[in-house]
């Protein structure tokens, strides 16, 4: 229909082009007659006549004369038959809102439901807080711009006989002088956004699979080929779909599972490059049934994905590289396992013959990639670290956790800075251990030094754990709860809390600058360890693990940058026999924290010595007096 409009008023322009130079009313007749002509030439009578036999069309021509007077054209309109009249509402799927035509109702600066925006002078709840007003923050305030006329209104604030504020208000039409402005519409519902369906009980299925579909992607579980052209662009860019090849040989994408409308797991959430995500969703099960048939337990469905390189067809295929897998028990402990070539890690339902109760083992609860991309934007490796565990009928519907990051490779070696040179508030802390080649830390520089994040309402030895990056400048407390029992063996416990504390894979040393190069062990501080007992006892748990960063300024005053002088590690254990507790509660708090401790030595402005005068005088100064 627009196409149409157009096309009919560029013809119509091009004949009364030739008009221009007329003087008198019957040119006029005679060019508007040719144009008629031509429009019906070019679409035909019919056509022209009855466009589609279901829209109203109507177009007003206003031409100036050279003298100032105008003629107006006859308006061509086609009768709209009765039942498909423009008053008749269109159905809720497709019904647009009327068109907000009083412009002195708009006010963009009431952001509070009944209560006073400062300075708002628009707004009908401002009437007591006037006198408070030093201005309009909105003073102008326009309707539709795409019309050729619109309507302005103007806010101003003035002082009464008596003193008082009040707010003058005027509303006057403005000509839009843009070329392509809006003279008329016949529909003015057409310029206001469409009212969004609201869900109910008989549409909330249809909603479910439609914005499903728009956030996650295409619907199908297969493979989707793409026929949309690669872009100048071989390499990913920032927000493009990593693509992957399907068995049958087409594309699809790399799937990374995340909570869709509800927190059940959706597996046609795409990952996108370079946009890191940390998902954690539900899913639900029937154990019996699902422990050895459901895909999305079986690390094979995220170990087994074939990324391509790039975009382009001469893309490789780069499969994913398992790097760690820890197996995790019922009651949450964790154990690092060995990765060999024939290792087979199945899904496996497991039923005791004393109990009825059956156990789920090698179920998926936590993936991790490491995307390492290069400068052209081609994937060079990726790597997924894994968390197998057991489950049983009482831990369903069970939680899983996904995260993805990218590392840009530089020099075959992924390096993360945390400031250059000082540390930068709020950037981790880059750690690693000491091998003969130097320093080695981890690529993923918030795996490097972390610190337990939980609260003391979680079970210390049943987890889940949850670890958070050690930020410089940020202190922070955590920690859990540890329940015994009277079966507890105290050299298990005392080492699951300790791992628990530290985590996995606890470093040895921390950079005294944020881009402290790994080369150079001289740049990197050692983590100094304390155990503090109390009393000697025969079973020892460590209780708090309290980590002290004392750090200063170095460099000038002007730019001064922060430095890590001292990493300390205390431990603090229990300090009475775990028979002996108080109440017979066998309930003890574990706790978790870092501080920074800035240790800088006050600035004392220094001065230069004076100079010496050291003067000499030649042997023969005095000649010839002396």
């Amino acid at each position: 229909m627009d196409a149409f409009v157009w096309v009919l008023i560029t013809l119509y322009t091009w004949h009364f082009f030739e008009f221009s130079v007329a003087q008198n009313t019957d040119d006029f007749n005679s060019t508007f007659a040719r144009a008629n002509e031509s429009v019906i030439d070019l679409f035909g009578k019919k056509n022209f006549t009855d466009y589609e036999n279901s829209t109203a069309l109507d177009v007003e021509i206003v031409v100036s004369t050279r003298d100032g007077t105008g003629f107006s054209t006859p308006s061509t309109t086609e009768s709209t038959p009765p039942s498909m009249s423009p008053q008749v509402p269109l159905p809720l799927s497709g019904s647009l809102p009327p068109s907000v035509t009083d412009v002195s109702r708009i006010c963009p600066c009431d952001q509070l439901k009944d209560q006073c925006d400062p300075n708002c002078c628009c707004d009908p709840d401002c009437r007591q807080e006037l006198a408070l007003f030093t201005g309009c923050t909105v003073k102008t305030v326009r309707g539709e711009t795409k019309l050729c006329d619109q309507d302005v209104v103007t806010y101003t604030i003035s002082e009464t006989i008596d003193g008082y504020a009040q707010v003058q208000r005027s509303v006057q039409q403005e000509v839009n002088l843009d070329v392509f402005c809006i003279q008329s519409t016949n529909y003015e519902a057409g310029l206001s956004l469409a009212t969004p369906e609201v869900p109910t009980a008989g549409n909330f299925d249809g909603l479910y699979k439609h914005f499903v579909q728009f956030l996650f992607g295409s619907a199908n579980n297969g493979a989707t080929t793409s026929t949309v052209e690669p872009l100048t662009s071989p390499g990913y860019l920032y927000g493009d779909v990593i693509e992957t090849e399907e068995e049958s040989g087409g594309r699809g994408f790399f799937r990374l599972p995340a909570p869709s409308v509800t927190a059940h797991c959706s597996d046609l959430n795409p990952a996108a490059f370079l946009r890191e995500q940390s998902n954690r969703c539900m899913r639900s099960l029937v154990l019996e049934l699902d422990c050895t048939t459901l895909q999305a337990l079986n690390m094979h469905s995220y170990t087994d994905p074939r990324l391509l390189s790039k975009k382009s067809k001469d893309a490789r295929v780069v499969a994913v590289e398992v790097t760690s897998i820890v197996l995790q028990s019922l009651e949450g402990t964790q154990t690092q396992l060995n990765i060999t070539s024939d290792l087979s890690l199945d899904p496996l339902l497991l039923v005791p013959v004393a109990s009825d109760s059956a156990v789920c083992i090698n179920v998926v609860l936590q993936v991790g990639y490491t995307v390492t991309y290069s400068e052209a934007g081609d994937i060079v490796n990726v790597t997924a670290s894994l968390v197998l565990g057991a489950i049983d009928r009482n831990m369903v519907p069970m939680e899983q956790e996904f995260q993805i990051a990218f590392v840009q490779n530089v020099d075959e070696v992924a390096l993360h800075s945390s400031g250059n040179p000082g540390y930068v508030v709020g950037l981790p802390l880059v750690a690693g251990s000491k091998t003969a080649d130097g320093i080695v830390h981890s690529a993923d520089s918030r795996g490097a030094f972390t610190l337990l994040h939980g609260s003391k309402l979680s079970d210390c030895l049943r987890g889940p754990h949850h670890r958070s990056p050690v930020q410089f400048g940020v202190d922070m407390v955590s920690g859990c709860t540890l329940r015994l029992d009277e079966t507890a063996n105290c050299s298990v416990v005392s080492e699951v809390v300790l791992g628990v504390l530290r985590g996995q894979s606890f470093p040895q040393y921390v950079a005294s600058f944020g881009n402290s190069p790994p080369q150079n062990p001289m740049d990197w501080v050692p983590i100094r360890n304390q155990t503090k007992p109390t009393e000697t006892q025969s079973c020892s748990i460590p209780l708090s693990l309290h980590l002290e960063v004392q750090w200063t300024q170095y460099g000038s005053l002007v730019n001064p940058q922060a430095q890590i002088v001292s990493v300390i590690e205390v431990i603090h254990t229990n300090t009475s026999n775990l028979a002996l507790l108080s109440g017979g509660s066998r309930v003890m708090s574990v706790t978790s924290s870092v501080t920074f401790v800035p240790v800088s030595a006050a600035a004392r402005p220094g001065f230069k010595a004076s100079p010496t005068i050291d003067a000499k005088l030649p042997y023969d100064f005095f000649f010839p007096f002396v």
